[in-house]
């Protein structure tokens, strides 16, 4: 069977909703791919936004009283619809047995298991799962080729599971060209700040991304109450993303700085965001990679974030802000915070980040993805 007698390509993931950062890398992988004439399907549990012309949309929404118990049965159904539908190549966004292809947007299990203070967690139904699930991938009898973002965690799947290196094809990152800041940025920096009433000698901070408890959300409220009167007085916390707002709103009211803090939800106009901002601040609890964060050098903003995150690195080799050690401290944090927003030389950093941009390959991650679909598909025919 060749590519003309078989040009579909099934693309499989628990769950698509158009402001997750893994959602947004399948769909423009899944249209390169359409680009290049192949049928794509989509397998999935929910299906929230548009669905783009052309793309075959399956859902199944199995039922059950746990998570792990659903994508269970998802992915039995998913296995049968598989043994129905010849595709040329199985790509999955989430981990699950039978892929010939993994987008490996989230960490390892495994090694977050074996921390100290996750002992009992490896006893529970749903680590057994998805550490079944991940082994099936990363394990070293699997056959799955995996399009790795992090260094950082490729080096904790071989660790853990032994993967063979000629099963791993690094992907540099994901940024729009839309992110990077061109000649008119100082313009819609300025009408920005005008629109949000933000004066000269006010600092923007900016948090961008969903999931707030695994972005630290709670540790970027406790880096703005602890900084001094005068200099909080004049700061002012965006928070970007879609997740549940409620805890946080509740710790901003307890430490006092609700009135420093607002939260706008999912937006279309995050470049534009970028621009007005002064500091990105992500510390992380866990990152596989931090998009965001090349997102803002391309974009002129200075950042802050943990070394956890598997694009922090970049932050370091271009110079365009600072990375908080592991393991976190939060006075580190408080204080790296402060000493920025206190810093008459900001602006600098950001600058490096925009000249590190223009030697470095930030753009090529769906490029790369889809040339080895596209060699996995073609080496599935000739078997």
């Amino acid at each position: 069977m060749d590519r003309k007698e078989n040009t579909t390509l099934a693309f499989c993931l628990y769950r698509y909703f158009p402001h997750g950062g893994l959602q947004r890398d399948m769909r423009r992988i899944a249209l390169a791919c359409r680009q290049r004439g192949y049928r794509i399907a989509v397998y999935t549990t929910a299906w929230e936004g548009d669905v783009p012309d052309g793309f075959e949309l399956h859902v199944h929404r199995p039922g059950g009283l746990t998570n792990h118990g659903r994508m269970r049965r998802f992915h039995q159904w998913l296995t049968g619809q598989l043994d129905r539908q010849r595709v040329a190549c199985v790509v999955g966004f989430n981990k699950m047995p039978g892929l010939d292809v993994y987008y490996a947007a989230d960490g390892c299990l495994k090694a977050r298991a074996l921390e100290p203070h996750r002992r009992l967690y490896r006893w529970l139904p749903r680590y057994r799962q998805y550490q079944a699930f991940e082994e099936a991938i990363f394990g070293s009898a699997s056959r799955t080729h995996i399009l790795m973002l992090s260094s950082i965690q490729q080096a904790l799947y071989i660790r853990h599971y032994g993967t063979p290196e000629h099963r791993i094809h690094f992907l540099p990152p994901n940024v729009g060209k839309d992110r990077v800041a061109g000649p008119d940025a100082p313009r819609i920096r300025r009408a920005f700040r005008q629109e949000n009433r933000l004066q000269d000698s006010d600092r923007l901070l900016l948090h961008v991304g969903s999931g707030f408890r695994t972005k630290g959300l709670d540790r970027s409220l406790r880096a703005v109450a602890s900084l001094p009167d005068n200099l909080r007085a004049r700061t002012h916390f965006y928070v970007v993303g879609d997740d549940n707002r409620n805890p946080y709103v509740r710790l901003s009211r307890r430490l006092g700085i609700a009135d420093r803090v607002t939260f706008l939800g999912p937006r279309e106009d995050v470049p534009r965001i970028l621009l007005g901002a002064d500091l990105l601040i992500h510390p992380a609890y866990h990152e596989n990679t931090g998009t965001v964060l090349v997102e803002a050098m391309v974009a002129g903003l200075p950042v802050i974030a943990s070394a956890v995150c598997g694009y922090a690195h970049y932050i370091d080799e271009a110079r365009a802000g600072w990375i908080v050690p592991e393991p976190f401290d939060q006075q580190v944090f408080n204080h790296l915070v402060r000493d920025a927003l206190e810093n008459d030389r900001l602006e600098e950093f950001g600058r490096r980040g925009l000249e590190f941009a223009q030697t470095e390959d930030l753009h090529g991650m769906v490029e790369a993805a889809v040339e080895t679909i596209e060699k996995v598909a073609s080496a599935r025919a000739e078997r």
